[in-house]
């Protein structure tokens, strides 16, 4: 019996500092500065955006009849490859198991989803890079009256286009356990997320 209280008695001193590590951990993210980089490859109603660069008035659309196809379908799939760089400038390693995100284009939810993986940055300025795989139907956005102008400004940015308006864009964090959100804004430009 002696033997059986004290194995139990070093189990829960062996989780107790293990959930007391994840969450400082876990705390540690909230003082990291997350920014949206760079993406891969983005497609609208199955059109790299790339080939966009030289729209100037709507009319041009016409090349495209898919995308025609997909608004009177009332589905526009919008297929995104992006990276988000989180910087930690703490001195405790930053790490979470899970990582819940929405992307906002002026206050209309651009799209949302999970990261189910271990995530951790490095203390003292360390940073890791994390791929976000984004997937949505942009036919509200593209209708719209309230967010469609921000869109196609945010299709232009992706797309490189020389002039276009800087787009904002409000990304939303919630790390596993996290009772609320993080909550910051990036400015898109037509040279943001190509990197260049």
């Amino acid at each position: 019996m002696r033997k059986l209280t004290l194995l139990l008695l070093v189990a829960v001193a062996a989780v107790s500092v293990r959930c007391g590590r994840t969450i400082t951990q876990a705390k540690a993210l909230a003082d990291c500065k997350f920014t949206l980089a760079a993406t891969d490859s983005i497609y609208l109603a199955g059109v790299d955006v790339r080939q966009l660069r030289n729209i100037r008035d709507p009319r041009e659309l016409t090349q495209y009849p898919q995308l025609g196809l997909a608004v009177l379908r009332q589905n526009v799939p919008l297929d995104a490859n992006l990276n988000l760089d989180i910087r930690n400038p703490s001195t405790k390693l930053a790490a979470i198991n899970s990582l819940e995100y929405r992307i906002l284009l002026r206050e209309t939810e651009l799209a949302n989803g999970f990261i189910n993986r271990r995530i951790e940055v490095p203390a003292n300025g360390g940073q890791t890079r994390v791929p976000v795989r984004i997937s949505t139907n942009a036919y509200q956005l593209v209708t719209d009256a309230r967010s469609r102008d921000a869109f196609i400004e945010l299709v232009q940015n992706l797309a490189g286009q020389a002039g276009a308006k800087p787009s904002i864009v409000t990304i939303k964090v919630k790390p596993q356990g996290f009772p609320t959100f993080i909550t910051f804004e990036q400015p898109i430009t037509n040279q943001t997320l190509t990197g260049r």
